[in-house]
């Protein structure tokens, strides 16, 4: 388990990323495109790249790239650089300029758990040239798997920060991170990460805490292992239909799409855009609540909305389709 100590100035500085981070979505992908688990939701995101992969770029291109990054177990912190909420840019630029010192203790650390390709010891010297070359495997490996299903990647993240903002409102600092259930429990000024893959504390001193909503962490949160640097914890959203085509409105089924005709259903899809609780879409609307429900569960049926409850409340947010048939 994973515990990490709040004081209650770390509290007030407790604050959620504005967007999915693209360089740790990048490194995450890679844990699970090459771990074992066959989620439903990525198995035609793992075929499509695959087969980009083996179609398109020399393997060789990619060799230090998937050492540095195995599906289980530690991975390098300075992969995943604290300047990258700043872009995907700003990221590898901060790997590529990683001091010779980090660099050798991360390989360290891997290189105990992992055998390293040939590579990797002119990556620990801070070679130019080998981190240049990691850093543009980076770019094109993120063209391959990650940028094509940036817009349904940044909506799971846009519906979950959603309902972190209202865990805010409704509850402030604490209620946010209350919020984090089932994966974390909050309690006594000390968020416990629960399944964590070892024990250790992180203590915050007064540095507060950035929470990173992601769409390819698995289950489990990730922190990284420097206690010195800028504190991060990456934590799962729900996929929203995970990264399957988004389909054509005139080419979708259309027996699902009919349920959307009306001018109540488009009402609802329209309270969602932000996130809607039913209950303020009954009152919004001037409907009973049963009816807002029902509307909510046939556009959720028809993949345009997501539902998540929370204790005696439901939020609805629009799914990257959702939200293709609201702005077409």
């Amino acid at each position: 388990m994973l515990k990490v100590i709040f004081s209650s100035e770390d509290i007030l500085r407790t604050r959620v990323a504005p967007a999915a981070d693209p360089v740790w979505e990048l490194v995450l992908s890679l844990h699970l495109l090459q771990g074992r688990e066959r989620e439903p939701l990525l198995l035609e995101w793992r075929r499509a790249v695959a087969r980009a992969l083996r179609t398109g770029a020399d393997g060789e291109q990619f060799r230090l790239l998937f050492a540095l990054n195995p599906p289980r177990g530690y991975f390098p912190d300075f992969l995943t650089p604290y300047a990258s909420r700043d872009g995907f840019e700003a990221g590898l630029e901060a790997v590529r300029s990683t001091p010779v010192d980090l660099l050798r203790r991360d390989l360290t650390l891997l290189s105990g758990e992992h055998a390293l390709p040939a590579p990797a010891g002119a990556l620990a010297r801070g070679e130019p040239e080998v981190l240049r070359h990691l850093t543009e495997s980076m770019a094109r490996y993120r063209a391959l798997a990650v940028a094509p299903y940036w817009s349904r990647i940044q909506a799971a993240v846009e519906a979950d920060r959603a309902r972190r903002a209202r865990a805010m409102l409704d509850g402030g600092p604490e209620g946010l991170l209350d919020s984090l259930r089932p994966s974390m429990r909050w309690a006594d000024g000390v968020l416990e990460v629960l399944d964590y893959p070892d024990t250790r504390e992180l203590r915050l001193d007064g540095r507060g805490l950035l929470l990173v909503p992601s769409f390819f962490c698995a289950r489990t949160p990730v922190a990284l292992l420097d206690p010195t640097l800028p504190p991060v914890l990456v934590y799962p959203v729900d996929r929203l239909g995970g990264l399957t085509p988004l389909r054509d409105p005139d080419d979708a089924d259309r027996e699902a799409l009919a349920a959307l005709l009306g001018r109540t259903r488009a009402a609802v899809l329209a309270a969602a855009e932000d996130g809607c609780t039913t209950g303020e879409v009954a009152r919004r609307l001037s409907i009973s609540a049963a009816a807002a429900s029902q509307h909510a569960s046939v556009l959720r049926n028809a993949g345009l909305l997501v539902s998540h409850r929370d204790r005696n409340t439901v939020l609805h947010t629009l799914t990257p389709l959702g939200r293709a048939v609201l702005d077409p």
